[in-house]
């Protein structure tokens, strides 16, 4: 009977989190539709990264939602590795409602050689995303000056990922975290925040979190 009624909660768990990511996805999506997307001006890079500095694992600690990680309940990550001077390696991961670890494996090519903050990130095998060169969709838009975490969109703001060194998020940072994504002319209440492990356990709006 207690593993029903686990069963029963960890299935009531999942729907309620899909419920908030789809809701959340399609207000994001209906805003940019509605406000005409394509008159905005693009998402603009920060003017210099220091692609050696930006090496290494991050943790996502908030996210636009996106269709092609729904499944990741918590503890997502992304691991960037050099390959040669355009092209990077890149290696996603998260842990699904299922307790597994699931990844993928694929390549961020930088498509802007002046700042050096924009990308075309492409996987095997995900619709649209199979080559490696391509149109930007990638762009480091924020970076703190220590390279302690970043916020990352795609030029139409589709997307958007706040990466973090550490795992563990001060008030005064998720403030900051707040400003930047408003200031870059995002609407913070699309962010979902994402759980970590013994760091931040909750999933709600990013524009909620005190």
């Amino acid at each position: 009977m207690s593993q029903l009624v686990s069963s029963s909660r960890t299935g009531a768990r999942r729907r309620s989190v899909v419920v908030t990511v789809l809701t959340a996805v399609a207000a994001a999506v209906a805003l940019i539709a509605g406000t005409g997307g394509a008159s905005a001006a693009p998402l603009q890079p920060i003017p210099q990264l220091d692609v050696s500095r930006y090496l290494g694992v991050w943790n996502q600690v908030a996210a636009i939602p996106q269709p092609f990680n729904i499944d990741c309940l918590r503890n997502t990550q992304a691991r960037y590795t050099q390959i040669d001077a355009d092209d990077i390696k890149v290696e996603n991961s998260c842990t699904k409602f299922t307790g597994q670890r699931s990844g993928i494996t694929g390549n961020a090519r930088v498509n802007d050689q002046k700042t050096k903050a924009q990308l075309h990130v492409s996987f095997p095998g995900v619709p649209f995303q199979g080559s490696k060169s391509g149109p930007t969709n990638y762009i480091v838009s924020y970076i703190a000056p220590d390279y302690s975490w970043a916020f990352v969109g795609s030029p139409e703001r589709l997307s958007g990922f706040i990466l973090k060194r550490d795992k563990q998020v001060s008030s005064a940072q998720w403030k900051q975290i707040r400003d930047v994504v408003r200031s870059r002319g995002y609407n913070d209440c699309f962010f979902i925040t994402t759980p970590i492990d013994g760091a931040y356990p909750n999933i709600q709006p990013l524009c909620t979190v005190r």
